[in-house]
């Protein structure tokens, strides 16, 4: 039996999968905690990868080895290879006015959206590096290369050599504000752009290149971003759309050709297979269901029981989630807010169904986005924490508006990077096949009053900035 490594160095945690390359049949795994916040030094990424990789009985006997990693993340290195300072993670909102700023000094957003894809937001790095040169000029100068999380950890397992030996993928590339999907190219002048002068960046691999091998001689796949390794994992393909519902929520499908969304509502990023994965992303996701949890003190099966017997609307109260700033739509200043309440709807249930709908229609204005872009939904896609929630499984086909699968829980990241590592080993056009078993499908009537008074109140929402 051959064997690979998927790696998932998520913004909570890190998993590793060991699989059978050829069938993709879990062998072992394990998992450790990242610390919290949205400025990190990748050093405690590294030692938790350390920390995961003994707790999955080791790698010495793992023929390719896959890293996806949470995207956007910061990661600014000396010309001795040494961390600058603690990386910007994709969820750190305090360089919004330099994204404000790059848009209006580089031809606004339709040039944007046409030159990388994107139209900058807080999320995506060139923002993080104008910020850095603004407000610690000193240690932007001292920047020779950048790279993204995914980057680096496949860098230090190779050994941390030389700053030309930095590689990357398409798919992570394309969420950083200097490369662009069209061409696929970098941007060097965005990146100068935002940092103030030129850094290296890494070697953009194909899907199947080699970043190098590990200490014990393990071939080192190009890895990707979560989103794509997400996707390569699940085996997406044309007609599904996947709702990823975890620290973010995610909204994506595999397209044939790139997006340019002026609007900036779809992020239009490379996959990690040669194709394109236009993305719609909200800040605000499971933990919307964490916060309803301590506002009732219930459990979150608790939570769900409520939420499902209260009615569809909740009887008119409806939460719009901005709790911590939004991404899509830009508002990374807004607050949370709960509308129509009257003292018919003022129960436990009543707000346990109004934040499970307010999340689920959060991500299905992010469905009709991508639709408008020409991606076709024949069906839904859902994993990622919140996908555990009954409720959230029940009602999202009704707010969605189409059938939604739920595949076995599992670390789809992590199994998309070992599928990326068994594609190395294999050759070819396409990755190996890797049989899944196990999904639910829920379908249900839609519920277009949800997503009416939703939208009715999601612009009422408050600017504390």
């Amino acid at each position: 039996m051959t064997l690979v490594a998927g790696i998932d160095s998520s913004t909570q945690a890190c998993k590793v999968v060991v699989r059978d390359a050829a069938s993709g049949e879990l062998v072992r795994e394990g998992r450790a905690v990242h610390p919290e916040g949205t400025e990190v030094d990748p050093a405690a990424w590294w030692s938790a990868l350390g920390e995961v990789i003994d707790a999955a009985g080791g790698l010495d006997d793992v023929a390719a080895v896959g890293v996806g990693a949470q995207q956007h993340g910061m990661v600014v290195l000396d010309e001795g290879g040494q961390i600058v300072r603690p990386a910007l993670l994709w969820n750190d909102i305090r360089s919004a006015q330099a994204a404000a700023d790059l848009v209006k000094e580089a031809g606004g957003p339709e040039w944007w959206a046409e030159a990388t894809g994107l139209v900058p937001v807080a999320s995506f790095t060139v923002t993080k590096l104008r910020w850095l040169a603004e407000h610690e000029p000193e240690q932007a100068d001292r920047v020779a290369a950048v790279c993204l999380p995914h980057d680096w950890l496949t860098w230090k397992l190779a050994g941390a050599g030389r700053l030309e030996d930095l590689a990357t993928d398409r798919g992570d590339a394309s969420g950083t504000g200097y490369w662009s999907p069209a061409t696929g190219e970098w941007r060097p002048d965005l990146l100068a752009l935002g940092l103030g002068h030129e850094a290296r960046l890494p070697t953009v691999l194909g899907p199947t290149g080699s970043a190098g091998a590990t200490a014990s001689g393990a071939t080192l796949a190009p890895g990707t971003g979560d989103n794509m390794a997400a996707a390569l994992g699940l085996g997406a393909g044309p007609g599904d759309v996947v709702v990823s519902i975890g620290t973010s929520g995610t909204v994506y499908a595999v397209a044939d050709h790139p997006s340019a969304d002026p609007s900036g509502i779809v992020a239009g990023f490379a996959d990690a297979t040669g194709r394109f994965l236009p993305l719609v992303c909200t800040l605000n996701a499971a933990r919307v269901l964490d916060a309803a949890t301590r506002l009732l003190e219930v459990s979150h099966e608790r939570l769900a029981e409520l939420a499902l017997a209260a009615p569809p609307g909740a009887d008119g109260l409806t939460l719009v989630p901005y709790l911590e700033g939004e991404r899509t739509p830009n508002r990374p200043d807004a607050s949370g807010a709960l509308h129509g309440i009257r003292l018919g709807n003022t129960t436990p249930a009543h707000l346990a169904r109004a934040a499970v709908e307010g999340l689920l229609c959060g991500l299905a204005d992010g469905l009709d986005a991508l639709v408008e872009q020409g991606v076709e939904a024949r069906r839904v896609l859902l994993i990622g924490g919140g996908a555990r929630s009954e409720a959230v499984r029940a009602i999202a086909p009704a707010v969605l508006g189409c059938p939604v699968v739920v595949p076995p829980a599992g670390e789809y990241v992590a199994d998309g990077a070992a599928r990326q590592a068994a594609w190395v080993l294999a050759g070819g056009d396409e990755p190996p096949v890797w049989e899944q078993a196990g999904t639910s499908t829920y379908a249900a009537d839609p519920t277009p009053e949800v997503r009416e008074r939703y939208a009715a109140s999601r612009d009422l929402v408050r600017e504390t900035g």
